[in-house]
C-alpha cells in the first residue's frame, strides 16, 4: 500500500498542475468578462434563437454563462430569472450538455479528441435536445424557485481576491481528489476488481457502443465529471490500458453524459425533473456514439 501511495503522488500532481494551468486563467478571464458586461452583450444575439427553443430571450444569458464558465455559473444565474418548471428544465438540459467548454474541450483535446469537434458537438447538441424538449415537455406552470440577485463585486481588486481565494480552494479539492482516484485505480488493479467490474458492464458499454474496457472510465466520467475522469484516461492511456482511439471514443459519450449523479441532484434539487435530465442525457449520448458509428461505416463504403 505504501508503494501504491508514492506512485500515485507524482502523477496527481502533474494532472491537477497541468488541469489548473487551463482553468484558472481561463475562469479570470470569463470573470472579468461578466464583470464588464461582455457575456450580457453577447447574450441579446442568441435572444431571437432562444425563442425559437421555448425559452424567454434573456435566458441567453444563463446559457451562455454555463457554456463559459460552469454548471453552477448558469444555475446562479437561472434563480435569479422568473422561469416555468418548463422553461427552467429546457434550459438545465442546455447548460448540462454545453458547459465549461473552454476548459472541458481543451481537457478533452489532452487525452485524444479535437477541442473543437467537442464544443461544436456540445453546442449543437444543446441546441437539438431544446429543440426536441420543446416538441415533447407537457406544460408545467409552476414557477423554478429563485432568489435575488447577488451584491454586484464593487471592483476588480475584489474580484481578483475572491477569484484568488476561490482558486486555492479548489486547487486543494482537485489535488485530493486526483490522488484519491489514481490510489483507488491502482488498488483495483492490484487486486484484479477492475477486471470483476468490466465483465458485468460489458453489455451496457456495448449498448452505448463503447469499447469494453471503458468501463473504468465511464463510472468515473459519470460520478465525477470530465476533467476528473480525464486524469484516470491519461493514467490508463500511459499504462497502456487503452489507447487515444478508445479514449477518443469514450469522450464523445461523455460529452453528452458525464457528472450524472452530482449534476442531477443539484438541479432536482431545485425541483427539476431528474427523469427529463437523465433521459434525455443518455438518449443523446447514445445517439452520438452511434450516430458517428453508422457515418464511419457509410464511409468506408462509399469510399
Amino acid at each position: 500500500m505504501t508503494t501504491i501511495l508514492k506512485q500515485s503522488l507524482r502523477p496527481a500532481l502533474r494532472t491537477t498542475l497541468w488541469l489548473l494551468r487551463i482553468m484558472l486563467p481561463i475562469t479570470l478571464v470569463v470573470s472579468v468578462m461578466q464583470y464588464y458586461g461582455v457575456i450580457a452583450w453577447a447574450a441579446q444575439y442568441l435572444n431571437p434563437l432562444f425563442h425559437y427553443l421555448g425559452l424567454p430571450g434573456s435566458s441567453s444569458i444563463a446559457f451562455l454563462t454555463a457554456a463559459t464558465m460552469t454548471t453552477y455559473a448558469g444555475i446562479a444565474v437561472m434563480l435569479t430569472m422568473t422561469l416555468t418548471m418548463r422553461e427552467a428544465t429546457i434550459l438545465a438540459i442546455m447548460a448540462l450538455l454545453c458547459h465549461a467548454l473552454p476548459m472541458e474541450s481543451t481537457v478533452m483535446k489532452k487525452v485524444g479528441s479535437s477541442a473543437t469537434t467537442m464544443a461544436v458537438l456540445r453546442v449543437c447538441a444543446a441546441i437539438v435536445a431544446a429543440c426536441y424538449l420543446n416538441l415533447v415537455l407537457p406544460e408545467m406552470p409552476e414557477r423554478l424557485l429563485t432568489i435575488s440577485s447577488a451584491e454586484e463585486v464593487s471592483s476588480l481588486t475584489v474580484l481578483f481576491e475572491e477569484w484568488l481565494l476561490s482558486s486555492v480552494r479548489i486547487s486543494a479539492v482537485m489535488l485530493s481528489l486526483i490522488y484519491f482516484l489514481m490510489v483507488l485505480q491502482r488498488v483495483l488493479d492490484r487486486y484484479g476488481v477492475m477486471r470483476m467490474l468490466e465483465r458485468p458492464l460489458r453489455p451496457l458499454m456495448l449498448f452505448f457502443g463503447l469499447p469494453e474496457n471503458a468501463a473504468y472510465l465511464w463510472i468515473v466520467g459519470n460520478v465525477l465529471g470530465i476533467s476528473y475522469g480525464s486524469a484516470v484516461m491519461i493514467d490508463l492511456e500511459e499504462k497502456g490500458r487503452i489507447t487515444r482511439e478508445q479514449a477518443n471514443e469514450a469522450n464523445f459519450h461523455l460529452a453528452m453524459n458525464h457528472s450524472m449523479l452530482e449534476d442531477t441532484l443539484v438541479f432536482a434539487a431545485f425541483g427539476i425533473s431528474a427523469f427529463w435530465i437523465l433521459s434525455t442525457r443518455i438518449l443523446f449520448a447514445f445517439l452520438v456514439v452511434w450516430g458517428r458509428k453508422v457515418l464511419k461505416k457509410v464511409k468506408c463504403l462509399c469510399g
